[in-house]
């Protein structure tokens, strides 16, 4: 009988966050797709790995011992993976955030990496989070705290969002007209947000935050984005207090078997340092005029 590492993975999932509808948002699978990958395991295995019921599922002797050994075999793939990166390079930290801040830690990589550090950089771009459990990434940056029992989390501030304008009135900025997101990026709370208060306004959309700033200075109109990015481009002004609403929440996180890792512990340490050196700007409380 030979055991996958991909339905291992997905026993973990489940095992560890209780049920299939829990482990739906770390595998991109339906609840019905992980019923029957996980019936499927326990006939290679030959025993219940699950006792079900309607407050989730919890596991059996036998699924307690193959967590255990999934375990064991999660280990070793990760330090497959690492004497893999080894063989080209460095030891490579993956942080993951979305758009915005991707970009913020892009103006800033200094103050995270040097290259003397012996590490590699790999900054994972979503507005999805990314799963930190599977090792997509090792670090995240995210607007709440890490429900997962197998992942920390650090509270590093707090970021405010505003309306920004191009400097110059014209265009669509001139007929009050507003830039909206389009496609993956029109989910996040900020995108939303606009689309609800000023959807009949929109004259223009973007697919990505860059776009959007580009836009919004070249005067295609008035856009929401982070005050720690509109506040930071000379090209752009606030036009308005900090939207209430979309205070969030700043956690870096990372897996509990990780964060004691050297690279993984240099590199969340600097972040946190940077992170608390632009608090005020983070805040919304550095506008220019």
């Amino acid at each position: 009988m030979d055991l996958g590492w991909d339905d291992l993975r997905l026993f973990l999932d489940v095992a560890r966050l209780g049920g299939l509808s829990a482990a739906r948002e770390t595998t991109r699978l339906s609840p019905a797709t992980l019923g029957r990958r996980v019936a499927a395991l326990e006939r290679q295995i030959g025993e219940p790995l699950f006792t079900r019921s309607q407050t989730g599922y919890r596991l059996t002797e036998a699924g307690e011992e193959l967590l255990e050994r999934a375990e064991d075999v999660e280990a070793a793939m990760l330090s497959l993976n690492r004497w893999r990166e080894g063989t080209v390079g460095d030891r490579v930290v993956r942080i993951s955030a979305g758009p915005w801040t991707s970009a913020f830690l892009a103006a800033h990589i200094g103050e995270i990496w040097q290259a003397e550090d012996g590490i590699r950089i790999e900054l994972v771009t979503a507005n999805a989070k990314v799963d930190i459990g599977r090792r997509n990434a090792d670090i995240g940056i995210r607007n709440q705290r890490p429900t997962e029992q197998w992942l920390a989390g650090r509270l590093t501030g707090r970021t405010a969002y505003a309306i920004y304008s191009g400097r110059q009135l014209i265009n669509g900025i001139a007929a009050g007209l507003f830039v909206g997101v389009a496609g993956e990026a029109a989910t996040t709370q900020s995108a939303r947000w606009l689309h609800a208060h000023h959807g009949d306004r929109i004259g223009v959309r973007g697919n990505d935050a860059r776009t959007l700033v580009d836009l919004v200075a070249a005067g295609a109109g008035l856009s929401v984005m982070p005050c720690f990015i509109g506040d930071s481009d000379e090209r752009l002004v606030r036009v308005a207090p900090p939207i209430a609403e979309l205070f969030a929440e700043q956690w870096i996180v990372t897996h509990q078997d990780e964060r004691h890792s050297g690279p993984v512990r240099l590199v969340a340490g600097r972040l946190t340092q940077l992170m608390a050196r632009n608090a005020g700007l983070m805040r919304g409380e550095m506008a220019r005029g």
